[in-house]
């Protein structure tokens, strides 16, 4: 009888070589002892379907799922509520046969503010800033946390009015040049936009204006500490940086392939920050 073969895990993405999911869940392979292996597979679109079809016959118990890809393995597999909801998986698995999706990014904020701002979800209103896929986990999460109002803007209001319309009464949308009239009211603001990001324009935002128990998070973590970011902790508020959701957003993946929960450490964090910091 041969040895079963060890469970093993990809990022499906194109590009996808700058990944740091491979350090991450290596990491936890190790430190938990469990036998499996995780690999980048750049896939272009045109083989995307063939890729995930096969995605057993490959050896693999599951994957990540990376841009371009988020939308359309939705087709490919059988999605969950929150995929569903945010209309983009990250997170595919094999269960009985069939495959399977979610979205790990709505966790992964989540599970983020829970860590570093206890409390965050008090009542409040929230300002996201962004249209894009990032924010429509974001969005999602904050629903399910039981926000009454979120505000939404973005640079081109009709995409923010087109994931409005999907969430209901209570995402409301605002011109870009209207965000600072709304911050005095922002217990919490998210920035879902590559702006702050190392080589990207910066986000004109006046921190000054939210209240003093207002949390700020950023979804970039090129650099760790955006603009934002450092002129929020300036003022002493609390925040939560990209960083933090990008490692818990990995946590389910993990679990759903090798059996096992892991931990977002601090040796964890250490281990990607030194990464993401080498010159």
């Amino acid at each position: 009888m041969s040895a079963p073969k060890t469970p093993a895990a990809c990022l499906i993405g194109w590009p996808a070589a700058h990944s740091r999911s491979p350090l991450i869940h290596h990491y936890w392979l190790r430190t938990l002892g469990i036998e499996g292996g995780y690999v980048i597979e750049a896939v272009p679109p045109e083989d995307l379907r063939d890729f995930v079809l096969r995605l057993s016959l490959r050896g693999f118990v599951g994957a990540n799922v990376t841009i371009p890809h988020k939308e359309a393995v939705l087709a490919l597999s059988t999605p969950d509520a929150r995929a569903k909801a945010v209309g983009a998986a990250n997170t595919l698995w094999l269960a009985d046969g069939e495959l399977r999706s979610t979205n790990t990014d709505v966790e992964g904020f989540l599970g983020n503010l829970d860590a570093s701002a206890p409390g965050w979800d008090e009542a409040g209103e929230a300002l996201v800033l962004g249209a894009g896929g990032a924010s429509r986990a974001v969005v999602f999460g904050l629903l399910e946390r039981g926000f009454g109002r979120v505000h939404l803007a973005n640079r081109t209001l009709a995409r923010a009015e087109a994931l409005a319309t999907q969430f209901g009464p209570n995402v409301q949308t605002l011109p870009w040049d209207a965000v600072n009239d709304v911050l005095p009211r922002a217990r919490l603001l998210v920035n879902t936009t590559s702006l702050g990001m190392h080589g990207q324009g910066a986000l004109d935002v006046e921190v000054t204006r939210l209240p003093q128990e207002a949390v700020v998070a950023d979804l970039v973590y090129v650099p760790l500490v955006t603009p934002l970011l450092a002129a929020a902790g300036a003022r002493g508020l609390k925040t939560a940086d990209g960083l933090g959701m990008l490692l818990y957003q990995a946590v389910r993946g993990f679990e759903l392939w090798f059996g096992q929960r892991p931990e977002v450490t601090a040796e964890l964090r250490a281990l990607v920050e030194a990464d993401l910091t080498k010159t």
